[in-house]
């Protein structure tokens, strides 16, 4: 038997509803069946994010991996498609595939120590951007999501998001994002992006130092990956540092970092109110603000 985090549960249930419960509940089948198909050996107790389980395992040469089970959905249906152009470069192996589940067997990293846990914040971000401008460095492969593709339905969706949000400035910011995302939209870039790489995405290594998991790929432009890092252990006295090393180190062109910057922020502010958030979150309206120059 395995353990499924209830923590598990609950987002699955609460974002995914029926979908959510029948994946939680195929989960003690797929271990087994997964575990026995590729000669896995459970090594330890179960660990999860918000959209998967993970179990570390042992392969039948005592190669330590780690065995990850999630709902097939459009965010994780190209995580075998990066990880594979992406060979290992910045970024977790893959090690096995199962194309109907989207199971995946991955090499194992330290799931004890994440880039978070550096004491130095500065350093912590330089390392982050160093990993980023690899991964994003590569051509996205045909049959991803498109940035192009996800930044028109945002400004769509725009116009009634607006009329939802009751108070003023907050409505205009929302039309300021908007505004900047147009300003781009017709150039959304060919890179191909991790679209999560937060601190907790970043794991300590035998082979390198760091490497990064868990992205939920796109094809698009670098600036859109800035967010994350921004956000993650918000601080808004380090803003403006996260984004002017990462916009360095990547090589962008600080305009368009902001304008596809507040295009993350639009995409996670939209998300508020179609789930019908009583407030927008106030990291994202104090990111969205500051580069405005608010």
């Amino acid at each position: 038997m395995i353990d499924i985090p209830e923590e598990l549960v609950a987002t699955q249930t609460r974002i995914n509803g029926a979908a959510g419960r029948d994946f939680i509940a195929a989960l003690p089948g797929r271990a087994a069946e997964f575990l026995d198909r590729w000669g896995l050996k459970l090594t330890g107790p179960s660990l999860c994010g918000m959209a998967a389980l993970v179990l570390p395992v042992e392969r039948s040469d005592g190669t330590p991996a780690a065995l990850k089970m999630q709902l097939l959905d459009e965010e994780s249906a190209g995580e075998p498609v990066a990880l594979r152009v992406w060979g290992g470069d910045g970024v977790v192996r893959l090690l096995e595939h199962d194309a109907d589940t989207n199971t995946l067997l991955l090499e194992r990293l330290d799931e004890k120590r994440h880039l978070s846990t550096l004491d130095d914040s500065r350093e912590a971000i330089r390392i982050l951007a160093e990993l980023l401008a690899r991964l994003c460095s590569v051509p996205a492969p045909a049959g991803l999501r498109q940035l192009g593709d996800v930044a028109r339905t945002m400004l769509d969706t725009v116009p009634d998001a607006v009329r939802a949000v009751a108070d003023p400035a907050e409505r205009a910011l929302l039309k300021s994002c908007a505004a900047a995302v147009r300003e781009v939209v017709d150039e959304p870039g060919d890179r191909l992006l991790h679209w999560d790489l937060h601190y907790d995405n970043i794991l300590a290594a035998d082979r390198e130092p760091w490497l990064a998991i868990d992205p939920k790929p796109l094809a698009g432009d670098p600036g859109f990956e800035l967010m994350p890092a921004l956000a993650d252990y918000f601080d808004p006295s380090e803003v403006r540092y996260r984004f002017d090393l990462m916009t360095e180190v990547l090589g962008l062109d600080r305009q368009r970092a902001v304008a596809w910057t507040l295009g993350r922020a639009l995409q996670n502010l939209l998300w508020n109110v179609q789930d019908g958030e009583d407030e927008l979150d106030q990291e994202q309206l104090a990111i969205a603000q500051l580069l405005l120059g608010r």
